[in-house]
């Protein structure tokens, strides 16, 4: 299109731009704004943001002074086809604060410009805007950019260079010229990932650690909300300024009142809002003008009551973020900070929990109130904790980006009823795992089912695909609320151990062999047994104890202590208190049936937590004990393997294939694949479907089979006949006409009546096991990719193994190996064993392929041969739909779309 063209663009004539380029984002600061695409009623926008830019940015922008923009040029920025001319706009608080643009200047490359308002430079916005317009140009075609910059503006050359992309620079006419492919290599997606990561931990960070925080809808009057607040606020002793806001009283709590958060004479940077659900959007604007930096809304009477209020949450968060702010809630029980130097409880909780390793995130007000009890019955301690109540906005996501840098959380605990974006929460947890460990515990786990007010998309895969993601990411999955804190004690106190071999030591024959049986039960293996009968004495135990420690074949301890009549046990407990601190093996205990970290067991701790490292956690019962030293066995198992590095995959065409899926989704929305497109498809990732020929007569069988020189399988494919365990809907080895006949009429036999016969011919394949791999594309997850061994009994026994891409070798080799019929991949009844690493190359092949496409709706290997060489892919389906929305956890920052229907 030519220039004089493109200023002709009338608005009737400019096309609609993609929904999904419209998004909240997260600055480097910890703030919020908006990006989405420019249209042509933002001419007014446009010119107040140009008047407020400084001479030297338009100087560097437009290499010339330009004080105003003319009509024309107002006209022609805000008028774009959204194809090859895009412009993306950055507002905050209604207002315009940056604009980022690309133009054509050669087939797939386009030049890119940005200019930012001086006051909002430095806060991340030319990575966020470089990064968006790079997305919206790869999908209009664009491979490359090209950007010129004055020499002077380091800030601009910097922003470039720092973006991941393969930079090449060049100097003509005092002007810098970069060239860079725009595609989405590990490099440009690894930098967008820690930028981030940054981002997200600083916006938490700020919640924990105010230096003021306001109180909204105090109240005088006793047993209120408002009062609570300030209650708990004052008596944790926070160590910030504490404001009250409430219009018709003079002071609260011996506090001056004010009207408004915008009268309060100091900086607030966080709002613990308890007004009715009808008044917390002027809430929002209040603290907005303010500056605040987050709220945490306690007041209810949003999603969870019903479709008035699922609009008034949408709007809250939406209205939050358009100002800059974020939201913790609505409907939440509020947050908790024990670090001495904040000492925070903006909660309506009135147990503040003495400080201690552990970070706490939940969604439910009423659960989180009793998991402070807990907590502070068993002497466990936390660092942080926040209850997120409907998640309208702030998420686990966002509390794991902050606790992976947070030194004083040396474990996670996360009770989650929904994940709003799983595969990033995947992506986020992986990383976190390998430096701290995870314990949740996922309600819905068998129905799925989503609490009202939570707003995420419904989940399709099956729950064996939820669980297994969680294992991919080496979160440790309880399945209650007792066994996370059983779990989480012991990773607090204990060193982890370094393999699965235990050693029991007690003064109870009787609890010993429980604990021996529940060991053996779980996959655990007892090694070492030191029985030393009822009437032990304090230096038996701590001679067993340093024996068992000493034992190379011993990788951790079960003390189990019953005291003799009329004994205290202090003495024992001495012991394993000195035993415990000392060693480098984890030591766990069922001592006088206490739970939690009993006083007599804890190690004084310098940095004022409840209970020091080297602390001994009790459990109730030895089961209890040993089932959370198996999961912790697990957890150190998953975290010692190497990640390995996936196969290295043979030439792909991801052009080819993304072209071709294109093409034949032109004409429609949905499209059931052909053999021949399925060969093509799967060609372009290098994986070669094996021919069949479907046949309608023995004549046309026999025509077929000469055509291939025989050796040949006649298969019946009706779906009652498919993957029949007695194989009688398959004749091989078919060398003659004669033998064609015979199979022709056996297989006739065997069709059930009145069933139309439906053959397909094909080459004998080598003999090999049977396995099945699969993908398809989840609402929720995106791709999800499961592997199987062929079958009617193993698949009604839900025997599969579950992933979500990227996947390492780690991911492959677990896949393969997880499943409980695997063994008939390695020497079943003394079998040869078959290539598993040629399973494990088409498993990442078609990974790749997925995460490529998100356009395969569904794809199904459902019979390769896995020979002792190489494998031969047999049969095979794939659905192509059209793809409206982005996958969760695209290629640019972006934050949960807060318009999305929430769930009935």
């Amino acid at each position: 299109m030519s220039r004089d063209k493109q200023d002709a663009i009338s608005t009737d004539e400019i096309p609609v731009p993609p929904k999904h380029w419209a998004a909240d984002v997260i600055l480097r600061d910890g703030r919020t704004a908006h990006i989405r695409p420019i249209n042509a009623d933002d001419a007014e926008l446009l010119e107040d943001f140009y008047s407020r830019v400084s001479d030297q940015s338009k100087y560097y922008r437009f290499f010339s002074p330009m004080p105003r923009l003319s009509d024309r040029e107002v006209h022609r920025f805000t008028h774009v086809d959204h194809t090859t001319r895009v412009a993306l706009v950055m507002t905050v608080s209604q207002q315009m604060i940056a604009v980022g643009r690309y133009e054509p200047v050669a087939d797939h490359e386009a030049e890119v410009a940005f200019l930012v308002e001086d006051e909002h430079q430095g806060r991340g916005i030319g990575q966020l805007l470089l990064e968006h317009l790079a997305q919206a140009a790869r999908e209009n075609g664009i491979e490359r950019f090209t950007a010129e910059v004055l020499p002077d503006n380091t800030r601009m050359i910097q922003t470039f260079r720092d973006a991941g992309f393969r930079t090449v620079s060049g100097y003509s006419d005092g002007v810098i010229t970069l060239d860079f492919p725009i595609d989405a290599t590990d490099t440009a997606i690894g930098v967008m990932h820690n930028r981030e990561h940054r981002a997200e931990a600083v916006s938490i960070h700020r919640f924990f650690h105010p230096r003021s925080v306001a109180i909204i809808g105090a109240s005088r009057r006793q047993d209120t909300i408002g009062r609570l607040l300030v209650h708990n606020l004052v008596t944790a002793d926070f160590t910030g300024r504490v404001y009250v806001v409430n219009p018709t009283a003079a002071a609260v709590s011996g506090m001056p009142a004010y009207d408004t958060v915008s009268d309060i004479p100091d900086d607030v940077d966080v709002a613990i809002v308890a007004v009715p659900a009808d008044k917390v959007n002027d809430v929002v604007l209040d603290c907005a003008a303010k500056g605040v930096h987050g709220m945490v809304v306690i007041s209810s009477g949003f999603a969870e009551t019903g479709e008035e209020g699922r609009g008034r949450q949408r709007h809250l968060a939406g209205l939050s973020r358009s100002y800059g702010l974020r939201l913790i809630g609505p409907n939440c029980l509020g947050i908790i900070n024990t670090d001495p130097e904040v000492q925070v409880n903006a909660s309506l909780s009135s147990v503040m929990p003495a400080r201690g390793r552990a970070g706490f995130f939940c969604q439910s007000g009423a659960l989180g109130s009793a998991i402070l009890e807990t907590v502070r019955n068993r002497g466990l301690g936390i660092s942080t904790f926040v209850s997120a109540g409907n998640r309208a906005d702030v998420s686990g996501n966002d509390l794991l980006q902050y606790w992976e840098e947070d030194d004083a959380t040396e474990v996670v605990m996360m009770y989650l009823e929904s994940i709003g974006n799983p595969r990033k929460f995947s992506r986020i947890a992986r990383r976190v795992s390998t430096r701290k460990p995870i314990v949740a515990v996922r309600s819905g786990r068998t129905t799925q089912g989503v609490p009202m007010g939570h707003s995420v998309r419904r989940i399709d895969a099956p729950s064996a695909a939820v669980d297994a993601m969680f294992r991919q990411a080496g979160i440790i999955q309880v399945d209650t609320l007792e066994e996370m804190f059983d779990v989480a004690q012991l990773l607090a106190h204990q060193p982890l151990p370094r393999g699965a071999k235990v050693a029991i030591v007690g003064n109870s024959d009787a609890l010993g062999l429980l604990a021996g049986d529940a060991a053996s039960a779980i996959g655990l293996t007892v090694t070492h047994t030191a029985a030393l009968g009822a009437d032990a004495t304090a230096d038996d135990f701590e001679d067993a104890l340093d024996e068992a420690i000493d034992d190379p074949e011993v990788d951790s301890v079960v003390a189990v202590y019953i005291p003799p009549l009329n004994v205290s046990g202090e003495e024992v407990a001495n012991v394993l208190a000195a035993v415990g601190e000392q060693s480098d093996k984890p030591l766990v205990s069922s001592f006088l049936a206490a739970a939690g970290i009993p006083e007599l067991l804890r190690v004084p701790d310098v940095a004022g937590s409840t209970a020091g490292r080297g602390s001994v956690p009790s459990y109730p019962a030895v089961e209890g004990a040993v089932r959370a030293l198996a999961r912790v066995v697990e957890y150190a198992l998953w975290l010692r393997e190497p990640e390995g590095t996936a196969p290295e995959l043979r030439p792909i065409d991801v052009h080819g294939a993304q072209s071709m899926v294109h093409k034949v989704l032109d004409a429609a929305d949905e499209v059931e694949l052909d053999d021949e497109q399925l060969t093509q498809l799967l060609a372009a990732y290098d994986i070669e479907l094996w021919p069949q020929y479907a046949v309608g007569s023995l004549e046309e069988a026999v025509s077929r089979a000469e055509e291939l020189g025989w050796d040949v399988v006649l298969k019946a494919t009706q779906e009652s006949m498919r993957d029949r365990p007695d194989q009688a809907h398959v004749w091989r080895n078919i060398d003659t006409e004669h033998e064609m006949g015979e199979a022709w009429q056996s297989l006739n036999l065997v069709v059930p009546r009145g069933t139309p016969a439906e053959f397909v011919i094909q080459q004998t394949a080598p003999p090999g096991v049977p396995v099945s791999i699969r993908c398809f594309e989840d609402s929720l997850f995106g791709p999800v990719v499961s592997f199987g061994v062929s079958g009617p009994v193993v698949e009604l026994l839900g025997d599969r193994a579950y992933r979500i891409p990227p996947l390492g070798q780690k991911d492959l080799s677990s896949m393969v190996r997880e499943i409980k019929s695997s063994p008939l991949l390695f020497g079943y009844r003394g079998a040869e064993h078959v290539d598993v690493a040629a399973i494990e190359a088409l498993i990442a092949q078609v990974a790749e392929m997925k995460d490529d496409l998100p356009q395969i709706k569904a794809l199904d290997l459902s019979l390769v041969l896995v020979g002792v060489e190489g494998l031969q892919v047999l049969t095979g389906s794939a659905t192509l739909a059209r793809v409206t929305d982005p996958r969760p956890d695209s290629h640019v920052r972006r934050m949960p779309d807060v318009t999305a229907t929430l769930p009935q």
